[in-house]
């Protein structure tokens, strides 16, 4: 699946998004810690999917989350 049926494909520059599971939030500055499956961690913002919580996966893309993905917690 690619473009819109795909929810972790980004129609506008071609890139996936990657699955990340919340480690930890700074609500103030609206950024999480989040681990990829490799175990890399990465700051991510997460103002346009506020409020997450420790566990919830999301869809990151260009250091964005994008959406969260529903009943994918670890």
């Amino acid at each position: 699946m690619t473009g819109c049926d795909d929810p972790r494909h980004c129609v506008t520059c071609g890139d996936d998004g990657t699955p990340e599971t919340v480690l930890a939030v700074d609500e103030v500055r609206a950024l999480a810690l989040c681990a990829r499956a490799d175990g890399t961690h990465e700051s991510v913002e997460i103002l346009l999917v506020a409020p997450v919580a420790v566990g919830d996966t999301v869809l990151v893309h260009a250091g964005t989350a994008l959406t969260t993905l529903e009943g994918r917690r670890a």
